[in-house]
């Protein structure tokens, strides 16, 4: 088949150290990841698809959440990231803000539970109550 398709379709975010990122989503996080003969990683998704990271000179992070990981237990998810050394973020926004670890109690109207972190160039990652 010629023209658009979708089947091997992926995501891509840029860092400013290809090394740091590696260490963070591969050995912090747990990824399966890859470099590729271009020097970029390959994060491999345990459910399937894959992310492209690449190193970019002037890097900015993204200004919203670039990666979601749905879990069962909120808390439990952040105190085992605080654990490998992973900080989540502290809003202090009077609409939505976060509790002392860093979540976002969600609810009617909300969303769900959420909290948030950033990789080592600073875009942003969540863990949010899965279903």
């Amino acid at each position: 088949m010629t023209g658009f398709q979708t089947t091997h379709a992926f995501s891509g975010f840029s860092v400013d150290d290809i090394d740091a990122a590696r260490t963070f989503y591969g050995e912090t996080l747990g990824l399966e990841v890859s470099t590729n003969p271009m020097g970029f990683l390959d994060i491999r998704l345990p459910q399937g698809g894959s992310i492209l990271v690449y190193a970019k000179p002037n890097h900015t992070p993204a200004s919203f959440t670039i990666l979601n990981f749905p879990v069962d237990d909120v808390e439990a998810a952040v105190d085992d990231l605080n654990a490998r050394g992973v900080v989540t973020k502290i809003y202090t926004d009077p609409d939505f803000g976060t509790d002392a670890k860093g979540i976002a109690h969600g609810g009617p109207g909300r969303g769900p539970d959420i909290a948030w972190f950033t990789d080592p160039a600073g875009n942003v990652l969540s863990v949010l109550a899965a279903g």
